[in-house]
């Protein structure tokens, strides 16, 4: 595999970042991917980087710290640290973060400490995030550890289940593809016809069934659009921000989430799981919620800040996705979100508008976007789920029937 893991980091140095000649490169990684960290940074200078910095992390290390450190010191962000996010704000870099971590990594964490540095951290960070946004490229993707590869298939020796994570992401990239790079132009393209035709329909409301129990109406924001795939910065700048990506996504209106999502896959947050839950919903609001695992890290999302209970994005997946296909569940959002229909609680999207660059960020509070310091995906897609969309003109269209899209979309 070592030509298509080659060709991976090439992938995400030059589809996914995009990066142009001279720009400034920062990769998130973990210490254990050092040798693809390595291949991928010799593709960010091919791809004409100026600058390339690292910006490592552990689990391991992490773990030790959440275990022995004070709550205060963990949250603490020093002066410098604040100073690199404000220089990175107005200097924005390429980002580039690399998954790796197992859906376990933080499970012995104390979750109340948790929770309070990752808010403390959060209330600093949010304002200089806010002034980057849309004004840079990015790229989320993955490569395997053995702690996450050996999760998955526990019963293989872990060489052999680092190598099949490896082959399960390079096919779900499309990293396999004679020319990755060729095809991924031709993959934009589909996305975003298909997101042509969604909106063509002039979509006010989504209603979504399914025998699960889930039954629930949403409403979207005028004059946002469906997206997918290849975006632009407001300078103009392409770049696909997420390798691999198979949704159609927009933007609901922060207050007209009404009824109950049952959600379908677990969703993995901060190195933890959270496994078979609900969320019924008011005026947009999260107003009850279960989950027969870590139901208390639920409760601690939706109360991160003011927004961490209302929604932020709608993104619809059929069940031919490549990914749903593969029929491995990778505990892992980048990769699950792209195998099913997915709801995100806290921050809405805004380049979903049409001329967003006209707009900042009062315009789009006042029209209705959720603002929130956290966007966390979690799946409700599921064989028999059937989506009806009502239109401005009051048509009712049916574009999900039995976990597909409709044979016209």
């Amino acid at each position: 595999m070592k030509k298509d893991i080659v060709n991976y980091a090439k992938l995400l140095a030059r589809v996914g970042a995009k990066i142009e000649k001279g720009q400034n490169v920062v990769i998130y990684a973990n210490v254990e991917e050092a040798d693809f960290i390595t291949l991928l940074t010799k593709e960010c200078y091919l791809a004409g980087a100026g600058t390339v910095e690292i910006e490592w992390n552990c689990d391991a290390l992490q773990r030790l710290a959440f275990r022995y450190e004070e709550s205060k010191v963990l949250a603490h962000v020093t002066a410098w640290e604040e100073e690199k996010m404000k220089f990175r704000s107005e200097q924005p870099p390429v980002l580039i973060k690399i998954l790796s971590s197992p859906p376990n990594a933080m499970q012995t964490v104390d979750k109340e400490k948790l929770a309070y540095v990752t808010i403390a951290k959060n209330s600093i960070a949010k304002k200089y995030q806010d002034k980057m946004t849309n004004h840079y490229q990015w790229c989320v993707a993955a490569v395997p550890s053995k702690e996450w590869a050996k999760f998955l298939f526990p019963h293989e020796r872990a060489n052999t289940a680092v190598q099949k994570l490896w082959q399960a992401i390079l096919k779900a990239s499309h990293a396999y593809a004679m020319n990755p790079i060729a095809y991924w132009t031709e993959h934009n393209k589909k996305l975003h016809a298909r997101c042509a035709t969604l909106n063509k329909y002039n979509i006010q409301s989504l209603q979504y069934r399914a025998k699960n129990g889930t039954d629930f109406t949403i409403d979207l924001i005028d004059s946002c659009q469906f997206i997918a795939g290849k975006k632009y910065t407001i300078e103009g700048k392409g770049f696909n921000p997420n390798i691999p990506s198979e949704e159609c996504f927009t933007t609901p209106h922060k207050f007209s989430a009404q009824g109950k999502v049952v959600a379908t896959k677990p969703l993995v947050y901060n190195g933890d799981l959270i496994e078979d839950f609900y969320l019924v919903f008011e005026k947009g609001k999260v107003i009850e919620f279960g989950a027969r695992k870590n139901q208390e890290l639920l409760a601690k999302i939706l109360s991160m800040d003011e927004g961490a209970s209302y929604l932020g994005e709608v993104a619809l997946v059929s069940q031919d996705s490549p990914i749903q296909q593969m029929g491995l569940l990778f505990y892992n959002t980048l990769f699950d979100e792209n195998a099913s229909c997915h709801l995100a609680l806290g921050k809405g999207y805004t380049n979903t508008f049409l001329q967003f660059d006209k707009l900042d960020k009062q315009d789009f509070l006042d029209r209705g976007v959720n603002d929130s310091s956290i966007h966390i995906d979690f799946m409700i897609g599921c064989d028999d789920l059937e989506i009806t969309a009502r239109t401005k003109d009051e048509q009712e269209v049916m574009i999900f029937k039995d976990g597909y899209f409709v044979e016209n979309l």
